[in-house]
């Protein structure tokens, strides 16, 4: 009966046979009921699940989720027929190549040829006899039993493998955290850069190389410092390491100078030379020596080692020619090594440098208070002399001679002092003009030859004769050689050599300082200019000075488009530096010009406002010499009381009074009658753009520092006295 429902009632399995894997199912598609018992009947001999269904839908229903070892199909089925059924299972990948053996009453050709289309193995005839069914059923059954045990084998085999591999995994990932772990440590064991090169250089032999080469390089890209490590293969004593200057290798060379130029990693799978010993130079000897490996290097593996955007150095590993080679997990894991060993190592630079700025900055307070001292001695000495009675004109023109040239040295180093604040504060104001290059040259050996005069050097100076100028600031151009030369000058024994050239190269105008003097160490070119820096730094200091002068130079060149280089073989080899300037086109400015002070007229009324009263009481001196009518207040009320009482016509004031600054003094002159028209002059030890600013805000005319001469002040009076006062910030 096609419409009944189908029987899926199976023959409950034996409590023997429950479980058991090895049982394959048989599913027997029949309409009529008794065919279906009689093919379980049949089958149940063989020992394994036989299901039955009545129809070509119940059948591919239990095909979704269920996979048969053989399929018996009736072909003759009402509705969905043998033949249609067979089509459909054929058409589901997990049916497709499952056997099919068709029942059915007779065969025709037609339908025979169809079944085979579509897969089928066999035709039996019914009714069935019984062996012939259960063999044929039988090979097909261990067919499918064979096929699932190879399945699961290899099944079994795959998870084996991925087990293996994950296991292998997890070793390998423990032992790079391990490895990177303990060189974390070896990373930051110390803060010294050799130290920590030397340290690592043997930790990494022999786990990523049988050679590690750890190069540190300088300012201008060339290695220096270098530790090497390697691991001998037959002599049996294990690892050994060197600390070198250099290494005399052309393909490791080579290798490591692609490396920082590319900036990544470069393996050579094949050394040329294979060399089992390396020709090296130790640190601190002129002699090279020659490292005996123990192997031949057959490859190379380079890692630069870079930190904030900077090259610090290359990692070099070495691989035996038959020993090792260099693996994609090595070199990942060398490559998480380079990036931890360059922070680290920058670390390490940082801090020395650190350590260095503060021992420069400690030694530059030190030669600071000596050289402040050195002017005093003779001061205090000379101010001694003429407290004494009874000395003769001789002696007291030498008294005078002395206070004025350690006046003159105590303020020049007070303006360097001044110039390197403005520089590095960005306060200096350039104005920019086409200088003539002989005339600014002339100027600067004029400011330069007493000194080299007193030390009896040979100069020589060297300008093109046709006219050349150069962009930039007049009196900042001058400054730049003067301090050069006399840099050349201090450092030079005495009866030396100096020479300045000037010439076109380009769109440059080259100055050449060149000297025979005492030279610059290797190790101070890249430093010479840094703040506090200073060649020599031994307790005498014959030469002098505060060691800033280069830093000022290199600002100026900086701040006027142009660059500053310093050469030199080594100590007592001489030095040169070479300014370069853009060239101006020849139309050049003259060089700023200095009135000659003018001796005034008698009688203008001068009030000088000053809290330290050792600096009033002397200006007021020299002002009452030079014929003016003075008067000295120490305060800001005492000085609004004399400005009231005296009705001065200048006002010489000090900006850092206690109580009612200068500033504020100013602003009260200007509300009273007697003072809203005079002349109004700053007085203060603050001498930069923005005490400039303030001053004219507040209402001053003019703003000076300390100390100021007596023709600057004779030259303000003269400008009183002819009506000619003007608001000005210059000093």
């Amino acid at each position: 009966m096609a419409n009944s429902l189908p029987d899926r009632t199976d023959k409950p399995l034996l409590p023997s046979e429950q479980g058991d894997a090895e049982r394959a199912k048989i599913l027997v598609v029949d309409d009529r009921p008794e065919n279906l018992l009689v093919s379980r009947t049949m089958l149940d001999e063989l020992g394994h699940q036989v299901i039955t269904v009545r129809s070509g839908d119940e059948a591919l229903k239990y095909l979704l989720e269920n996979d048969v070892a053989v399929i018996l199909l009736d072909v003759n089925m009402p509705g969905m027929d043998g033949l249609e059924t067979a089509t459909y299972i054929r058409m589901r990948q997990k049916s497709a190549h499952t056997p099919i053996i068709f029942l059915t009453a007779y065969v025709e050709e037609m339908h025979t040829a169809k079944g085979y289309s579509l897969g089928a193995v066999d035709y039996i005839l019914t009714p069935v006899t019984p062996d012939i069914l259960r063999t044929k059923v039988k090979v097909f059954v261990q067919l499918h039993l064979m096929t699932r045990q190879a399945e699961r084998q290899a099944e079994q085999r795959i998870a084996l493998a991925r087990e293996q591999a994950a296991r292998a995994a997890a070793e390998e990932s423990i032992r790079r955290s391990t490895f990177l772990a303990d060189a974390g440590g070896v990373l930051s064991s110390s803060l010294n850069a050799t130290a920590t090169v030397n340290a690592l250089a043997q930790f990494v032999v022999p786990v990523l190389g049988d050679l590690c080469v750890l190069a540190l390089t300088d300012e201008q890209g060339n290695a220096g410092r270098m530790a090497i490590a390697w691991q001998s293969c037959g002599d049996g004593t294990g690892r050994h390491n060197e600390l070198a200057a250099g290494l005399d290798n052309s393909e490791i060379n080579a290798a490591m100078q692609q490396a920082m130029a590319s900036g990544r990693m470069v393996v050579v799978t094949e050394v040329a030379s294979a060399p089992a010993r390396l020709a090296v130079m130790p640190v601190g000897e002129a002699v090279p020596k020659s490292l005996e490996l123990g192997f031949k290097l057959g490859s190379l593996a380079v890692l630069p080692l870079v930190a904030r955007e900077r090259k610090l150095g290359a990692l070099v590993l070495g691989a035996g020619l038959a020993e090792r080679r260099f693996n994609p997990d090595t070199l990942a894991l060398a490559g998480e090594l380079a990036t931890r060993a360059a922070v680290a190592l920058d670390n390490c630079l940082l801090y020395a440098k650190i350590q260095d700025g503060d021992q420069r900055k400690n030694e530059f307070l030190a030669m600071l208070a000596h050289e402040l001292r050195n002017p005093l001695a003779p001061i205090r000495n000379a101010v001694q002399l003429l407290r004494m009675p009874g000395h003769g004109q001789a002696k007291l023109n030498w008294a005078l001679d002395v206070l004025e040239r350690q006046t003159q040295q105590l303020v020049r180093l007070v303006d360097d002092l001044l110039d390197v604040a403005r520089i590095t504060q960005g306060r200096i104001i350039l104005k920019l003009e086409p200088v003539d290059v002989a005339k600014v040259v002339g100027v600067a050996v004029e400011m330069s030859r007493p000194l080299i005069k007193a030390r009896e050097h040979e100069l020589a100076v060297t300008v093109p004769p046709a006219p050349l100028a150069v962009h930039g600031d007049y009196a900042r151009v001058a400054q730049i050689l003067t301090n050069l030369l006399n840099n050349a000058a201090k450092f030079t024994e005495p009866k030396g050599r100096i020479a300045l050239s000037a010439e076109e190269d380009g769109a440059d105008v080259v100055f050449r300082v060149r000297d025979s003097g005492m030279g610059i160490p290797g190790s101070m070119l890249g430093s010479i200019f840094e703040l506090f820096s200073q060649a020599d730094r031994s307790l005498d200091r014959a030469q002098g000075g505060l060691g800033i002068g280069l830093t000022i130079v290199r600002r100026l060149v900086n701040m006027q488009g142009g660059s500053v280089q310093v050469y030199s073989d080594g100590a007592q080899k001489g030095s040169e530096f070479v300014v370069r300037l853009p060239r101006a086109a020849v139309s050049c400015a003259e060089p700023p010009q200095v009135d000659a002070p003018r001796r005034k007229e008698a009688g203008q009324r001068v009030l000088i406002v000053d809290d330290y009263a050792d600096a009033a009481d002397s200006m007021a001196a020299l002002l009452r010499f030079d014929g003016q009518d003075v008067r000295i207040a120490h305060d800001g009320p005492a000085a609004l009381e004399a400005a009231r009482r005296f009705a001065p016509s200048v006002v010489f004031l000090d900006i850092g009074l206690p109580g009612m600054n200068g500033f504020q003094v100013a602003r009260a002159l200007r509300t009273m009658p007697e003072t809203k028209d005079c002349l109004l002059i700053a007085v203060s030890g603050y001498g930069q753009a923005e005490d400039h600013r303030n001053s004219q805000e507040a209402g001053f005319n003019r703003h000076l520092v300390k100390p100021v001469d007596l023709p600057v002040l004779q030259e303000i009076l003269g400008s009183t006295k002819a009506g000619s006062v003007a608001v000005s910030v210059r000093g």
